[in-house]
């Protein structure tokens, strides 16, 4: 497991890139998590963990400034959440890329530069390099120019990290990027998030269900489970008795040689690190 290493010194010259204070999100009766409170430093790795449907994917959203906070606060790069913020890059769920139009990788990669403005691409030499730059440092030159309807699932999600460095954020959001991926490209995808968060001193929120795969190299652990949440180490929080206060049942966490297991009763344990469903809190508007 990886240790703390992002540089703290280094870190004073740079805005922390998330901050949440007291955070609490809950729609009806029913609160997803609350009382939140995390700071997110320049060059940290963080895993977001827990069962189906509890909220991780909300807390992404939350700093997209897509859904607002019940109670409490969130800042990006020092200033309150908002749409469209520059300083975050974001790797979304992977969805098959079906479709008719000659879209190629560095096309996609564009995108995050200005796929939110209506008409065409300016396609400026600066523009250009900033595509080339981040296609390189993922690994992905040699099929920038392939249309997307021929790459693989994990040639895609190269491309897709590299659409969410383009812009050189403070801040990486990664929403399952490991799923539908076969063990070799979890790694693969992985080992490059990880490389740009130390590269680039950005920090990261990298919500999944597949724990070991992040495990070498995740400096926290976000846990979300029935309403509450635990942030520490991985050697703090993925432990029996801290996650079966966070269930209010029994859970066992079992070492495997470098793997962890974790299993709840019966009822949960189908449910544990399975696809999330979508939450509905209120959005903005």
């Amino acid at each position: 497991m990886a240790s703390h290493r992002f540089d703290t010194a280094g870190a004073t010259t740079r805005i922390e890139p998330a901050r949440l204070t007291g955070a609490t999100v809950a729609f009806g009766d029913r609160v997803l998590w609350s009382g939140l409170d995390l700071v997110v430093d320049p060059g940290e790795f963080i895993a977001v963990l827990g069962p189906n449907g509890v909220g991780k994917t909300t807390l992404l959203r939350v700093l997209l400034g897509q859904i607002a906070l019940t109670a409490g606060t969130a800042m990006v790069a020092g200033r309150p959440v908002r749409r469209g913020s520059t300083h975050i890059g974001y790797i979304p769920q992977q969805r098959s890329l079906e479709t008719t139009a000659p879209i190629r990788g560095r096309d996609l990669v564009g995108m995050g530069i200005d796929g939110h403005k209506w008409g065409f691409a300016r396609f400026s030499r600066s523009r250009r390099r900033r595509i080339d730059e981040a296609i390189a440092s993922v690994g992905a030159t040699a099929f920038a120019h392939v249309p997307l309807t021929m790459t693989s699932g994990g040639e895609q999600q190269r491309l897709r990290i590299a659409q969410a460095l383009v812009t050189n954020p403070q801040l990486l959001l990664c929403d399952e990027p490991l799923s539908s991926l076969d063990l070799r490209h979890q790694q693969d995808v992985t080992r490059l998030i990880d490389n740009a968060c130390r590269t680039r001193n950005l920090g990261v929120l990298f919500v999944t269900h597949e724990i070991n795969p992040v495990l070498p190299y995740v400096d926290r652990v976000v846990y979300v489970a029935g309403g509450k949440v635990c942030v520490g180490t991985p050697d703090e929080v993925l432990r029996s008795d801290v996650l079966s206060e966070l269930y209010g049942s029994h859970v066992e966490v079992f070492h495997h040689g470098d793997r962890i297991i974790v299993l709840a009763d019966e009822e949960r344990s189908s449910h544990l690190h399975a696809p999330e469903i979508s939450d509905k809190p209120k959005e903005i508007g």
